[in-house]
This record gives structure tokens, sequence and C-alpha cells, in this order.
């Protein structure tokens, strides 16, 4: 199957009060947007757009070697969708993904390419307690899905459904180019939503399906510094639960935080207060003291690190 990714990149994230491009704030060692990206590379995606917008030189400079469209202006999502025109003849399908969306996994993405098999269009929903600011999935008595009606647009007994629409689309990418040409900006924002192509494809009699995520923590998105470091805790919690099921010996998790890259031995203790990044390589029987602070290091076998070392490479 030839897969195909659209990344949409191109807002500022006003909610974050900061100058910075919101895709650019950093969890861990690495932008969020990176992560989402390194998601989209393990699940087998053959070729990746960005769409940039606000800052984009940084984030380009940030992302050497990407292929990147620039959005501006800003309308909408199916705009930002539309100016993936590099792939307006690529066959299979194509995914389309916000790039404030760190906590994805490929396995995720994967059986998302999967279930698109034979659909113009798959998404991914979530049950939430509270539907908040997010696009509701609207489904008639029988189950059946019929539409995402973004939030601004709902009425008052739209509102009240929980499940939503987790902004991850896998398109036919036949179907979704050619039913672009269709949306129109008659909308509350004014803007082209590419939600709209759910009721576009229907309306061509085109299988649309929306299917719930077993794990929303997953589908988590950024808006604001209070979700950045839902986010953080998130991704630091998983990398740390995964060494532990490999038999390191974190002390204390919760005051542990490792990179996405470093490389740990068996037998090795992480003592609390410890950050360990880069390209970091702990040999096996190793113990990190507490306080120790290792960017790029080599921590050599049976080698007992700190307390409060700091260890810094280049390389």
């Amino acid at each position: 199957m030839n897969k195909n990714a659209i990344v949409l990149a191109a807002g500022k994230g006003t909610r974050m009060k900061s100058e910075l491009s919101k895709l650019l704030h950093p969890i861990i060692d690495r932008p969020m947007l990176a992560y989402t990206l390194e998601a989209i590379d393990q699940a087998g995606v053959n070729r990746v757009v960005i769409i940039d917008g606000y800052q984009a030189e940084q984030v380009e400079k940030a992302f050497p070697g990407r292929e990147f469209a620039l959005q501006e202006p800003q309308l909408g999502t199916g705009h930002a969708v539309m100016q993936a025109q590099s792939l307006k003849d690529e066959k299979g399908y194509t995914l389309v993904i916000n790039g404030d969306g760190p906590c994805i996994q490929p396995e995720t993405l994967n059986f998302l390419f999967d279930q698109a098999q034979g659909s113009a269009l798959t998404l991914m929903s979530c049950i939430f307690d509270e539907g908040a600011h997010y696009g509701r999935i609207l489904r008639d008595e029988n189950g059946e899905f019929l539409a995402i009606r973004e939030a601004k647009d709902c009425t008052e007994e739209e509102k009240k459904v929980n499940e939503i629409n987790a902004g991850v689309y896998c398109f036919n990418n036949e179907d979704l180019f050619k039913s672009l040409q269709e949306l129109t900006s008659s909308n509350a924002q004014n803007e082209y939503y590419l939600t709209d192509l759910v009721e576009i494809l229907k309306g061509k009699g085109k299988k649309v399906k929306a299917i719930p995520i077993e794990d929303p923590d997953e589908l988590q998105g950024i808006n604001d510094p209070i979700e950045l470091y839902a986010a953080y805790s998130w991704v630091k919690d998983r990398i740390n639960q995964n060494w532990m099921k490999k038999g390191v010996q974190i002390v204390d998790p919760a005051r542990t935080v490792i990179g996405k890259d470093v490389v740990i031995g068996h037998d090795v203790i992480i003592h609390p207060n410890t950050e360990l990044l880069g390209s970091t390589v702990v040999g096996d029987y190793a113990e990190i003291l507490p306080g120790s602070y290792l960017k790029n290091a080599d921590v050599q076998e049976g080698e007992v690190v700190g307390p409060n070392a700091i260890r810094v490479s280049g390389k």
C-alpha cells in the first residue's frame, strides 16, 4: 500500500501565549512536531508534506530535508490540505494529521491505514465526558456516521454529543483531491473546513467511517501550556515504563526524565532528579546517582555517575 501524509503545522497557537511557533515548543529533548513526524515515519509512510505558515522559516530550519508547503493566508484545515498539491497524483491513501499531537503511536496510524481500505475516508474519534471545543461526531439513530459539526457551529443539542473528532484522517488520495475542490467557506469562521468532506463524500455515495480509538490519550492535542505539560507527562511516563519493563530500575519515575534516543543496558539503577537526554548511552550495571544531568553522554559498564553530575557532549 502506498502511504502518504499531510501534517498540519501552520498555526501560531495563540493560547500558548508565546512568540514561538507552537510546533517548536519542546517536549523533553525535541520539538513537539518531531514526535508526530517520527510516528508517521515508523508507520512506513512513503511521502510526508508538512503544511507550515506561522514562523515557516524557523519550522523548516528545525526539520531540514523535509518537504513543506506554505499556507498563506491561513483559511482553515481544508485550505491547509489544498496546499499539498504535490501529492495530488499520488496513489494509495493519505493521512491528514495535526502536528501538535505528540502522543500518537505508529501502531495506531497503521491500524488507521488498515481500516481505511475500501473507504474514501476513515477518521478517528474519541469518547469524552464533555465535548468542549472539539468538533462533534454526528450519527443517526442506527449509529451510522453522518457528519462532523465544528463546535462553533453546533446547536445546543449537538453540543451534548460526547463523541468528538480526534483530527486524524485517512483518505483515499484520489477522492481527497477531487473533493477538496467542492469545499466552501460558508460557516461561522468563514474558513474551509476539512471536516465538510464527510458530507461531500457521503453525497457522492462514497464510504465514510468514524472509528473510536482505544486510548484517547494518544490523540490529545496541545493548545496551551497546561496541555503541553499533560503531553510531556504522558510521553515521559511511557518512556520510563518501557524501560522498567526491560528491567531498568528507575527509583522514582515521577522525578526521572529519559529521552527517546537514550540507550540503557541491563541491571542499571537510575536515582531521582536525573535527566538522560539526546544520544546518551548507559552501559550494563551502571548507576546514575541523584541530581545528574547527562546529554549525549557515554556511561561505561559498571560506572557510578554522580551525584549531581553534569555531562554534556556536542555529538
